[in-house]
């Protein structure tokens, strides 16, 4: 049994001060912060344009109180979010035994941590759980529990186990070679999520990202993740200022501030929930990764233009 001391957090910021400001003041107010270590990931700026933002982010970050230790990691070349991430998860979760991550575009409501540490320890021992998310769809249909599983991950102030995490792997060959139709199709939530273009993406070196193959490794030893009915995180990042993503709507909608109390004990995917995702996903037409992508595409055909 691990014991029962607050999982650090493993907090990955860059170039946006706004956002930054908003993810930490709302880890602040949340009761086992003051009990809870903080390691703060500082990526380098990737062109001179991003010196300024970079450097007020750092500037903030060093005068942050409210926690039980922060330390603070300050690439001193631009690592990118994908390999930043990977490289200080396995760092920390492999010194801890249990880690939480958030990026700087998340804002988690007041009990986000306490569920969190709380799930760490009601499912350490269960070798099925891989993952907690703090975020989840609008669910809309009555009669959830107040947690529920479903096959896939959430990269939105998310927590794991040392020994879940080495499972992780990114192998773009293998997966082609280990994955088959069905494989696919139940990863892409039977169809109607685009997941597994973005293992086709990395593997053309077309972008370069992490917790698609998370998903797929947890997914591949038949792990489930355990999601809050209601959403305990809210991405304040789709305005236009993140790497990855652009400008989108799809994701708004209110954070709870109610306590999670009751965990579930049957650890099998609830399948009304995920009826209900896929519902909710074939209604905006297209997966929010594919909307990512598309983005993506027009980014790297200008570039493509401008090195013409």
């Amino acid at each position: 049994m691990h014991s029962n001391i607050c999982s650090p957090i493993v907090l990955f910021v860059y170039n946006r001060p706004w956002h930054t400001k908003q993810t930490i003041k709302s880890l602040q107010r949340n009761e086992l912060a003051s009990e809870s270590e903080l390691f703060i990931y500082s990526d380098a700026a990737k062109t001179h344009k991003d010196a300024a933002s970079v450097k007020e982010v750092r500037d903030y970050i060093h005068v942050v109180t409210g926690f039980k230790r922060i330390q603070i990691i300050e690439r001193d070349k631009n690592w990118g979010l994908a390999d930043s991430i990977i490289d200080g998860v396995t760092r920390i979760v492999n010194e801890y035994g249990k880690i939480i991550v958030l990026e700087d575009d998340l804002v988690t409501s007041p009990y986000f941590l306490k569920f969190m540490n709380d799930a760490l320890n009601v499912y350490e021992n269960e070798e099925r759980v891989m993952h907690i998310s703090g975020w989840n769809y609008p669910l809309q249909q009555e009669g959830y529990d107040e947690t529920l599983f479903i096959r896939g991950t959430s990269c939105w102030g998310w927590a794991t186990w040392a020994d879940s995490w080495a499972c992780f792997e990114k192998n773009t060959q293998k997966l082609f070679g280990t994955f088959s139709a069905n494989d696919r199709y139940r990863l892409d939530y039977d169809g109607v999520a685009d997941m597994w273009r973005q293992v086709e993406l990395n593997h053309v070196k077309k972008i370069n990202t992490w917790a698609i193959f998370w998903y797929t490794s947890v997914f591949k030893r038949n792990g489930l993740c355990l999601h809050p009915t209601k959403t305990l995180v809210c991405n304040i990042g789709h305005d236009g200022s993140g790497e990855h993503c652009g400008v989108s709507k799809m994701y708004e909608y209110d954070l709870s501030n109610e306590q999670v109390q009751i965990f579930s004990d049957e650890i099998v995917e609830n399948k009304n929930a995920m009826l209900e995702i896929k519902g909710f996903l074939n209604k905006n037409k297209r997966s929010f990764p594919a909307k990512c992508f598309a983005i993506l595409k027009r980014v790297i055909g200008k570039f493509s233009a401008e090195r013409l």
